[in-house]
């Protein structure tokens, strides 16, 4: 997450994210999963600007970018498809931190979307996260990382993750934080498919592992031997349920498995794939070669971990 302070607003760059590692370990009372991910943020943002509303009102506005492999000069206005007013969770993030800090203050938010919806990337978890910490800031609460990682957890499962910078290994479902060093920057190739994919109905489908990989093998495996201890393909216990489910991800994933890389994965719930790739390099050839089947509809993206 980087962050810029203007004068009377804050705007927030709110990466994406990857997970590299993945796995179901049981169902839980309360309707969620426990899970154990690794999950890396990546050069894919949002940009999120919030300024001040002394009238108490929370508003948003919206454009997204589009386009295979798009750049920030190309947007078109597509508020049909992002989800606006209290169906937005940077809105919904807002309006809970002024109720919990018990202030009547209100915010107006710009948001341009570059993160593809419903992709397995974590858009609009990282979106939430950025709008707690501008209002944080607009809002002069001085609350501490802790008090708003709280308040992430209520928004949802992946959004403590965006108040963090870098790697983590994610537990419970998905809120307890790990901070995970040493496993270099990591190049890759995002294919995301013309269609997504439910998280609910992701998880619904999937059945927990029996027994489960734990993902402290790997990350000691990347931190001795780089991208090659990733794969071939990089566990994700939903990964059979989102086959199941679409069968963009098989198309997806062998696309990326010709093109002889480190290892192939898919992100999340879905439906994104990506490659992970020995260098940069190598990454815009993989994405030069998988440009043309991708025209389909499909959406495309050179990114590193950041």
């Amino acid at each position: 997450m980087q962050i810029r302070r203007g004068d009377n607003h804050v705007e927030v760059l709110a990466p994406a994210k990857v997970n590299l590692f993945f796995e179901v370990l049981s169902r839980r009372g309360d309707g969620f999963h426990e899970i154990e991910t690794l999950m890396a943020p990546v050069s894919l943002y949002d940009t999120l600007m919030l300024a001040d509303e002394p009238s108490g009102e929370v508003s948003i506005e919206c454009r997204q970018v589009t386009g295979l492999d798009a750049e920030p000069g190309q947007t078109e206005s597509n508020a049909e498809t992002i989800p606006e007013g209290d169906a937005n969770i940077a809105v919904r993030a807002v309006k809970r931190l002024a109720a919990l800090a018990g202030i009547e203050r209100g915010a107006k938010l710009q948001l341009v979307k570059r993160v593809p919806m419903a992709a397995g990337l974590g858009g609009g978890s990282s979106d939430a996260a950025a709008a707690l910490v501008a209002a944080n800031l607009v809002w002069r609460l001085k609350w501490r990382p802790e008090q708003l990682a709280e308040v992430a957890a209520e928004l949802g499962s992946d959004v403590p993750f965006f108040l963090g910078r870098g790697p983590a290994i994610c537990r419970g479902r998905g809120e307890k934080i790990t901070p995970t060093k040493g496993l270099g920057n990591l190049h890759l190739v995002l294919v995301r498919p013309p269609a997504g994919l439910s998280t609910a109905a992701v998880y619904q489908a999937c059945q927990p592992g029996e027994p489960p990989q734990t993902v402290n093998s790997m990350v000691e495996r990347l931190r001795r031997n780089g991208v090659a201890a990733v794969g071939p393909v990089a566990h994700n216990r939903l990964l059979d349920a989102a086959r199941r489910l679409s069968p963009w991800i098989d198309r997806t994933l062998n696309s990326l498995r010709k093109e002889n890389c480190p290892a192939i994965g898919m992100s999340g719930s879905g439906t994104t794939c990506f490659a992970v790739c020995r260098n940069a390099t190598q990454a815009r050839q993989v994405a030069a070669r998988v440009r043309n089947p991708a025209r389909g509809g499909s959406w495309l993206k050179v990114v590193s971990t950041i």
